[in-house]
Formats: structure tokens, sequence, C-alpha cells
């Protein structure tokens, strides 16, 4: 399959998230939602659990979203936007887009049950994870998107060894659901591609985009975009798409980096030793060859 990036012809100028709202200085998510929009345009939807999403978008009178909002518990976001979306699809509404939007402690964790639910039946929904690895908005609880020996409040000496971060795109891709991919707010051409070719596919599609924090993984706000572009170079967060759960398309054209800037500039890594270090780039690679060796047995 064609590994190069996925380009759109232009990002959109419509602007569907207001400015001035109240999120961190830096936020990923913001970036990752701005993007979503752009590529999906007005006719969306939206469907939020509990999370930073739902402080900034979903709070009157200060919500940012130009578009409607509906604000559903923690463990119900698949299925609130598949019922959504139904409901569309009784009044003959199919032009309208229903967009599930949750960060990883929603996906991963407390909202997987529903989402897994989704997929099964194949909704005709978009899910986007916006992935900070942590519960951020409660108080950066670690959840399990929260990579091994990272920093976070419930994992004051860094998270065990023994507690990899979940690999929410397998388990995704096992379902065998029409189309899955991962983007990365340092990369807004190939997200927004990804995200439209999601909104012409008929059926259950997923996306995870890589969205760092300032706040929560103790770096400088002006340093979002380059930890983005670090950890898609350095394939920490590498860009793929996996089409019915089997066909695997790697994005190989980024130039490489080495795995010591990207935990660097992160104070969540600072308890890391260079043993554990050695362990982690030894994962990275072990994880990227067998990406590759997937993709291989697509052809």
């Amino acid at each position: 399959m064609n590994s190069s990036v996925n380009r759109c012809p232009r990002i959109p100028e419509e602007e569907h998230i207001s400015s001035g709202h109240i999120a961190c200085a830096g936020c990923g998510e913001r970036l990752a939602l701005k993007f979503a929009l752009k590529a999906l345009g007005s006719r969306t939807v939206i469907v939020v659990p509990a999370g930073c999403s739902a402080v900034v978008d979903g709070m009157f009178p200060f919500s940012a979203a130009r578009v409607p909002l509906m604000h559903n518990t923690f463990e119900s976001t698949a299925a609130v936007a598949a019922g959504v979306k139904r409901g569309f699809q009784i009044q003959n509404k199919s032009d309208i887009t229903v967009l599930a939007w949750a960060g990883d402690g929603g996906t991963y964790d407390i909202g997987f049950q529903a989402l897994s639910g989704a997929a099964e039946r194949n909704e005709n929904i978009i899910y986007i994870c916006y992935d900070n690895e942590a519960y951020m908005n409660t108080g950066i609880q670690r959840s399990s998107a929260t990579p091994f020996k990272t920093w976070t409040t419930t994992t004051p000496h860094n998270k065990p060894k023994i507690q990899p971060k979940k690999d929410i795109m397998e388990i995704m891709a096992s379902h065998r659901i029409p189309y899955a991919a991962t983007a990365s707010i340092a990369f807004p051409e190939d997200l927004i591609a990804k995200i439209q070719k999601a909104k012409s596919i008929d059926g259950f599609t997923f996306i995870v985009i890589f969205s760092p924090c300032p706040t929560g993984w103790r770096f400088t706000p002006e340093n979002t975009i380059k930890i983005a572009r670090l950890a898609v170079e350095t394939r920490v967060s590498p860009l793929y798409e996996v089409k019915e759960g089997v066909y695997y398309s790697v994005n190989k054209t980024f130039k490489e980096s080495s795995p010591e800037e990207y935990f660097n500039l992160q104070g969540r890594f600072s308890g890391i030793n260079e043993q554990e270090f050695e362990k982690i780039k030894d994962n990275i690679a072990r994880n990227w060859d067998l990406l590759l060796k997937k993709e291989e047995m697509s052809v």
C-alpha cells in the first residue's frame, strides 16, 4: 500500500472553534479539534464525555465550539454518538457527521465498552481520541494510555515497566472496522486528509490524534508542536492507517530523530535512569519493526 504522507489540497480556512477559549496555553487538544472540524465542516455534531474538551466546549456560556455539541457521561460516548447518528438517519439527514470526541481516559478506559460495541455494530460515526496520555482534566492521573516510566500524580515514582501503554490501535483493528488511523497535530495536512477519508467511509472509523499536554507533561507551551513532531520522527507515535483491520499503510517519509530530545524536553520523564531509557529505546525499535512487518504482510 502507499506509505506516503496523506495530503489535503489545502487546509480549510473556515474556523469552527472560537478564539479566547479557556484551554491551557499550548493545549494539543485544542489544535486537534481545530483541525478536525476544519476537515469535517459545519454540518457536524460533536459528542463529548467528561474531559478537557467538555470544560472548554461544554460549559455555558463559555463554549468555544461553533457547531452543536452534546455533553454525555464518561462511559457512554460511542453509544450516544451512535444514537444521535441513527436519529439523523431516521430524519433523512444523511449529510450530518457525528463526531465522538474523547480523551484517552474516556477511550482506552472508562468508555471502552461503548466504543467496542459501536465498532462491532459498525455504527456510522467517526470516533476520534485526542491522546494526551493521562487524565489531565481531573489532575494528571495515569490512564492505560500512559507510557511506562511516566510521572503522573498517581504514579509519583513513574509508571512501572510491567504496565506499558495499551495498544488501542491493535484493539480497534481486531474489530475489523473499515478504517483506523493515527495522526498528529504536528502534521495537519495528514491529519485533515485522514479525517476527510474517514468522513467518506460508510461505517465505523477510528482515529487517534497524538496531543501533547504542557501542563501534564511538564514542558513549556511553545514546545507543543516540536514535541508532537519529535514523537513521530522518533517513532514513539508513528503515523499509519489500518483498513478492514488487516491492511496496514505506514508513513515512512518523515525525518528520523533520536529519542533523547523528545524525552529530555518533558519533565514527566525526569525520573528515568540510563538503563530504563535503553529499555524504552529498545521497545520503540521493536514496535516499529513489528509495524513494518504488518505492512509487509498487507501487500
